[in-house]
């Protein structure tokens, strides 16, 4: 019996131990473009919507001259530091916590340069819907918050 209890707990020994090595592998990134002018017209993220889970990173990638990414005040989860980018420069944001996450760039913000990104579950959806947004990023929000699940 002491044998195969030995056998078992090598076995969960293994198990854990491989788990913790592949879990990062796990891990998707996403890559948002930041653009003068994509799919769904000028100064856009694309996408502008992505559905992530814990540990996942975006990579925001400058396409395009004269952007940069930065959290919006009121839509990050609870215990998630504002973040701002510098402009031209790709920004790589690793998502731990699980709730909707809120962004622009800073200078397009009006011009309704935002995105919306969630992850797991979304427990601070209904603030995140109460900030109020400036120019067409009130419209492009309202369309992106039809998005989350």
């Amino acid at each position: 019996m002491k044998n195969g209890f030995k056998k078992v707990i090598a076995v969960f020994g293994l198990v854990a131990a491989t788990g913790m090595v592949l879990s990062p592998a796990l891990a998707e990134e996403f890559e948002v473009k930041m653009l003068n002018k994509g799919e769904k017209g000028t100064m856009v993220f694309e996408p502008d919507f992505v559905a992530a889970q814990p540990g996942d990173t975006i990579k925001f990638v400058p396409t395009d001259k004269g952007h940069n990414v930065e959290s919006i005040k009121g839509m990050l989860p609870a215990g998630v530091e504002e973040f701002k980018s510098k402009f031209n420069k790709e920004y790589v944001l690793t998502v731990d916590k699980e709730g909707v996450y809120g962004v622009k760039c800073t200078p397009h913000y009006a011009m309704g340069m935002v995105a919306l990104i969630t992850v797991g579950e979304t427990s601070n959806l209904d603030e995140a819907k109460e900030v109020k947004q400036k120019g067409k990023a009130k419209k492009v929000f309202a369309e992106l918050f039809e998005q989350v699940q």
